[in-house]
């Protein structure tokens, strides 16, 4: 489930309009936004040790992103800016659906939380360089992913570090993401087009011709056991740091 859309000049419109429409239930954890609630705790587990490791923090600090700007590209209703917000970043959201951020920006202030949301092309506002990018389920939903990827680098600070999550193209995430859980309702129908998911092969070439550097990824697997969680299993979705070269 993605977090949300991006910009006029590499979103598809009928994706936009696509995100738009879950807005006014984006913060319902038994809403249509359900898998994302499940997902995000994931995706923030992976993030604080990004972090960490990026800036030799401790572990232990609340605050680790204090002093620091952040970035959240394709940020929807503001499910993950909050946290950045919550650790100490000055945090800016950028959505392609204007009912996102309508959404994004009533929740924050209902949270006491300030933080800068935008509607539009990311690079058409003038938002400068920041040390922490994210990008998380957004890249499969553009049309232009080298143009993308390239204006994500465009944003990042010379030290920064960029973090992106989403889905491997397999067969397996063709027939549990696409599929089955398009299928019984977990994922609303119409979210994922499975050719347009890229390997991690593939997004790291992006990332080469965009001047970056990735780690190595990981996977966001599923078990009954477990539930969501880290994993070496790449085959559903992985997420990728990535910094310059």
């Amino acid at each position: 489930m993605p977090d949300a859309t991006v910009t006029a000049a590499t979103i598809r419109p009928g994706e936009a309009e696509h995100f738009g429409q879950l807005a006014g239930d984006w913060w319902d954890p038994k809403g249509s936004s359900a898998m994302l609630h499940r997902l995000n705790p994931v995706r923030l587990a992976f993030l604080r040790e990004a972090i960490d490791a990026h800036w030799g923090g401790d572990k232990d600090n609340l605050k680790p992103l204090a002093g620091k700007r952040a970035l959240d590209v394709g940020c929807g209703a503001g499910l993950l800016a909050e946290p950045l917000a919550r650790l100490g970043a000055e945090v800016t959201g950028v959505d392609a659906a204007e009912e996102n951020v309508a959404v994004a920006r009533a929740h924050a202030a209902g949270s006491g939380l300030a933080i800068d949301y935008r509607h539009g092309e990311l690079s058409a506002l003038g938002l400068g360089r920041f040390d922490l990018v994210t990008a998380m389920e957004v890249v499969e939903h553009v049309a232009d992913k080298a143009t993308f990827v390239a204006e994500l680098a465009g944003h990042l600070a010379p030290s920064g570090l960029l973090v992106l999550s989403t889905p491997n193209r397999t067969a397996r995430s063709r027939m549990l993401m696409v599929g089955l859980a398009e299928a019984v309702g977990a994922i609303p129908r119409g979210t994922h087009h499975w050719a347009d998911f890229l390997t991690p092969e593939e997004l790291a070439e992006l990332l080469r011709e965009a001047g970056l550097q990735t780690g190595a990824p990981r996977g966001i697997a599923f078990s009954p056991a477990k539930g969501l969680h880290l994993s070496d299993d790449l085959s559903l979705n992985f997420l990728v740091t990535a910094t310059r070269a």
